[in-house]
């Protein structure tokens, strides 16, 4: 059973809905450090406040990213994806535009793939334990 914070209610619901997602960079190169991920959780906390979404938790390796989302029932998940891949993207090369060295055959820092999914099998301290432990770049 979820946790009685992770319950939230919208007008005419009580819901608890979390996604794991996966993005990987474009061709899987190894372009992310500390400073990188860094940055992408906040950006990616950002897009999330706008969807009125909830980023619980964030960590990635060099080439990929987990997030852990909980978000209403409202708000379709391909959405969110779409707009925390195309902002992080665009804000991440302008912000570091030696990432630009990696992608001279596309504009774009993700690869047009993601994986999504849901969590209610494995409880959440489980999953969040997981994320927690990836080789994280110095």
């Amino acid at each position: 059973m979820a946790e009685y914070s992770d319950i939230r209610t919208g007008r005419h619901c009580v819901f608890v809905l979390h996604a794991h997602l996966v993005f990987v960079t474009k061709f899987r190169h190894r372009v992310f450090n500390g400073e990188h991920l860094t940055r992408l959780e906040e950006i990616m906390r950002d897009v999330c406040a706008d969807f009125e979404t909830d980023l619980r938790e964030f960590n990635g390796e060099n080439n990929h990213v987990h997030l852990l989302v909980n978000f209403p029932p409202k708000i379709a998940l391909s959405k969110l994806v779409n707009s925390l891949k195309g902002v992080s993207s665009r804000r991440m090369r302008q912000e570091f535009p030696e990432l630009a060295a990696h992608y001279y055959r596309a504009n774009k820092l993700w690869s047009g793939s993601y994986f999504a999914g849901s969590v209610d099998g494995a409880p959440i301290s489980v999953l969040r334990q997981y994320i927690e432990q990836q080789n994280r770049p110095v």
